[in-house]
């Protein structure tokens, strides 16, 4: 079904004389419908969304937390809540709910006449069956839980058709808004039961959204058709009933250019992930451009306190006040962009503004070099103990811009006196080399989207399996004492400043240095396309769309 595709010879401005870059997605929609020339929703019309990977697997637990491949499932599956842009969590599948005062016992009522595709009722034992799987997957199968999903849960039931309940064994605030993570999807039981190589297979898998796979080929294209019997949509977007749109075909093409010339000639309706030095002109030409924002972390370095001289505070405070954060956005990106004001994204419900913490000061930073003991030599490179001031900057594969970052860093730290060395692997050897081996990595670029700040605290520390980003173990009694803290408020009236006292504390002691506020996912979209809606881990919805003039 593949076509050979020659997108080499095209350039941006003639893809006019290329008809082959788009001709197996042309295919794929032969006899669909032709788009709708109306300002109102109407049913017909179809979309090619040009993106740069389809990921590895499509096993839900494993592939549903990939930036990729979550476009698809958010098509095909639903979830329990729906959170919008600002963390405001909305009824979905799940009608309402309740807790105790303690946070550790939910009661979920269920949207009744819910079904996944294979016909199975979306029902509470369903949602057990789910509920179980994401929280210990079946890991020798090779079905991982979900990373963030409360590891407190303890058990769910079935109380009645409608009903269920769900125990903890500890307060878990965060359990109904971490049911908005694009982990959290919904999939009937008869997939869930299925052994791991018949879960891999997309065309296999029912859940219950407004869009079926109605084809798909391993590496090359996913072609979604609306479901016509859809009535379960969350209400937040303004519809419930079935999708307009009849299909939506995600299609790879891994050149950025190609993705956004093909936009630009009308043989794609969206190009994922361009070049964001690219979006002034296609805003002036008439593009829709979409940059929004994820809840989670800010991109920024995790610092490894077990490397020397990052044990040193006063180096780590010194590198916190030596980056020129607004020369960045400058630089690199365009206005759409934020600073970061702290290590959480701004919208994030619980983030607090902590700027003052991240201003450039490169005479205290500086100073504080100084008072480490961190002397310039005569190349300007600072010396200890005979040994120079080094930082090794590995750029992040998976996020464009951020060798263009690293390099400006670089110069921004020359200045001071720091050797900064850069470098660039591949997403296979970056894995190995760095996101697998941070024990050995003094610095690692990282972001992270998360649904409740209440997670943040495990993720940064080692309870609870959490990741260590610091590599503090048990060292730093305070921080530990906020996450215990944190974990265990019943009540965002408690939370909420515990949270507050974390994001000072981890950016006083240089534990996390942030760069910029994340926009992982930029959408460049024909203006003929309207009513896509973006939820808070900033995926793209076409549910609501429509084909306009």
């Amino acid at each position: 079904m593949r076509e050979k595709i020659n997108l080499r010879s095209l350039t941006r401005r003639r893809v006019l004389a290329a008809t082959s870059v788009l001709a197996a997605a042309a295919l794929l929609l032969m006899g669909a419908p032709g788009p709708a020339h109306s300002a109102e929703p109407r049913n017909g019309g179809s979309i090619i969304f040009l993106i740069d990977s389809l990921g590895n697997t499509w096993i839900p637990n494993n592939s549903a937390i990939s930036s990729f491949q979550g476009h698809i499932w958010g098509h095909v599956t639903d979830k329990l809540v729906y959170v919008d842009a600002d963390g405001k969590v909305s009824p979905w599948i799940a009608e309402r709910w309740e807790q105790n005062d303690a946070a550790t016992e939910f009661t979920l009522h269920l949207k009744p006449g819910v079904t996944f595709s294979d016909g199975t009722p979306l029902d509470a034992a369903a949602v057990v069956a789910n509920l179980d799987i994401w929280y210990a997957g079946r890991k020798g199968e090779g079905i991982n839980p979900i990373g963030l999903f409360p590891k407190t849960y303890e058990r769910a039931e079935a109380v009645d058709p409608q009903t269920v309940k769900v125990f903890f064994k500890a307060p878990t605030l965060g359990f109904i808004p971490t049911l908005g993570y694009h982990g959290s999807i919904l999939i009937s039981p008869k997939t869930l039961a299925q052994p791991a190589a018949h879960q891999a297979d997309l065309g296999k898998t029912s859940g219950s959204g407004p869009y079926v796979v109605e084809a798909w080929k391993e590496g090359d294209f996913v072609r979604l058709a609306k479901r016509k019997d859809y009535n379960w949509g969350p209400p937040a977007v303004g519809h419930t009933g079935p999708a307009f749109l009849h299909t939506i075909t995600y299609k790879l093409v891994s050149e950025p250019s190609l993705r956004v010339a093909a936009v630009q000639s009308g043989q794609a309706d969206v190009a994922y992930s361009p070049s964001p030095q690219e979006l002034k002109s296609l805003k002036a030409e008439g593009f829709t451009i979409s940059t929004p924002r994820y809840l989670g972390f800010v991109n920024g370095l995790a610092i490894n306190t077990k490397q020397a001289p990052y044990d040193d505070p006063k180096v780590r405070q010194a590198l916190q006040a030596g980056i020129n954060r607004q020369e960045i956005i400058d630089t690199v990106y365009t206005p759409d962009w934020k600073l970061a004001t702290s290590f959480i994204q701004s919208n994030v419900p619980g983030a607090t503004d902590h700027s003052a913490l991240l201003a450039y000061d490169p005479e205290k930073a500086g100073k504080l070099l100084d008072a480490a003991g961190w002397t310039k030599g005569a190349d300007g490179i600072r010396i200890k103990d005979g040994k120079p001031l080094t930082l090794t900057l590995h750029s992040n594969p998976y996020l464009a811009t951020s060798k263009a970052i690293d390099e400006l860093i670089a110069q921004q730290l020359g200045r001071l006196g720091w050797k900064v060395t850069i470098r660039a692997f591949d997403v296979a050897t970056f894995g190995e080399k760095v996101r697998f081996a941070r024990p050995g990595v003094p610095a690692y670029e990282v972001t992270r989207s998360f649904i409740d700040a209440g997670t943040v605290a495990s993720i940064l520390t080692n309870a609870n399996n959490g990741e260590n980003w610091f590599a503090l173990d048990e060292s730093d009694p305070t921080i530990n004492a906020l996450r215990d803290k944190i974990s265990g408020a019943a009540s965002l009236d408690i939370r909420t400043p515990l949270l507050d006292e974390l994001q000072k504390y981890v950016l006083e002691q240089g534990y996390f240095i942030p760069r910029t506020q994340i926009v992982q996912r930029i959408y460049v979209q024909s203006p003929k396309v309207k009513g896509e809606t973006y939820n808070g881990i900033a995926y793209a919805s076409y549910y609501t769309a429509f084909k306009g003039e």
